[in-house]
């Protein structure tokens, strides 16, 4: 019998409003690492283990979240509650095709994740994959880094892959040093790691994709994608690389959370044992999916596309 895949995304799950109106809205769930986990559980074999790996509040709003995991397929492993915290909150405004945001997460009980080291250490155990973010580390106190990375170095010694995409995101961060620093050690303990040209642009001042890879590889990860919007990624592994073939959308509906799609589709798709140009297929193939529905979660029977190669591929 051929041993269930089991997953692990760490970070945190947000209220999302997004506008439906001038004056009116509605509420989802999101959050980049869940994002991906929630496209993946659509890719994967429905046996797989997916868990996502947080911290919750005791209110009602983080009962509901952990209702709405268990529903879709995706457990909390161990992921602590803390009491008198809740879960955070974003808002979405789209104008045309593009959107912006406004948060309120300074009392986000996930910025609590590593609170419990040992709670930690039991949801990190036993995993094939293990991913997580730039904003996983920005949003937890500098005291619980340590935490984490000890754990997933030590995850990772026990024979998880490390999966990781750095995410920048300039205003959570107290500056540009501090960040590169955190990223810097998260880099060093991934396996898999996937930026985006244009956020590490903005905080390393990358020329091109290129220069993206060569920086990034210095630290030892074996498996690079670097992700260029609509464009061609850029990928390298073990040495060796080249581009992808990019999937356009004439017209697309949302872009939120494109990126933490074509993640999705790139580790499922290498989690089944396809090769690398199969796997950028399907990765562009479900980010198009994903813009065109509104939010950040794209409901798991679009993701089933037929558009997306199959899993016997």
């Amino acid at each position: 019998m051929a041993k269930k895949l089991s997953i692990a995304s760490v970070g945190e799950c947000m209220i999302e409003l997004s506008s439906t109106g001038p004056d009116s809205w509605q509420s989802a769930y999101a959050g980049d690492t869940l994002n991906t986990l929630w496209t993946m559980r659509a890719l994967l074999p429905s046996d797989s283990i997916l868990d996502f790996v947080t911290a919750f509040g005791d209110d009602g709003f983080s009962r509901r979240q952990q209702t709405f995991f268990n529903e879709h397929g995706i457990g909390i492993a161990h992921s602590p509650v803390i009491p008198g915290l809740r879960p955070g909150l974003y808002a979405i405004t789209l104008d045309g095709y593009e959107r912006s945001f406004d948060y309120w997460r300074s009392q986000s009980a996930a910025r609590q994740l590593a609170v419990d080291r040992n709670a930690l250490r039991q949801s990190l155990s036993g995993r094939d994959l293990i991913y997580f973010s730039g904003i996983t580390t920005a949003v937890m106190p500098n005291e619980h880094l340590e935490t984490l990375f000890d754990e997933l170095s030590a995850a990772r010694q026990r024979g998880a892959r490390i999966a990781f995409d750095p995410n920048y995101r300039s205003r959570l961060w107290s500056d540009q040093k501090f960040a590169m620093e955190v990223i810097g050690e998260a880099l060093s303990l991934s396996d898999i790691v996937l930026p985006t040209f244009d956020d590490e642009r903005s905080l390393y001042g990358d020329e091109n994709p290129i220069a993206t890879l060569d920086r990034v590889s210095r630290s030892g990860p074996s498996e690079i994608v670097v992700k260029c919007g609509s464009d061609p990624a850029f990928y390298r592994l073990d040495g060796d690389g080249g581009t992808s073939l990019a999937q356009t959308v004439h017209t697309p509906v949302d872009t939120t959370g494109a990126g933490d799609a074509f993640n999705a589709g790139y580790l499922a798709s290498r989690l089944l044992g396809r090769t690398i140009s199969i796997s950028l297929r399907e990765a562009h193939s479900v980010a198009a999916i994903s813009i065109q529905s509104k939010g950040a979660l794209t409901p798991h029977a679009k993701l089933k596309s037929p558009c997306i190669p199959s899993k016997s591929n």
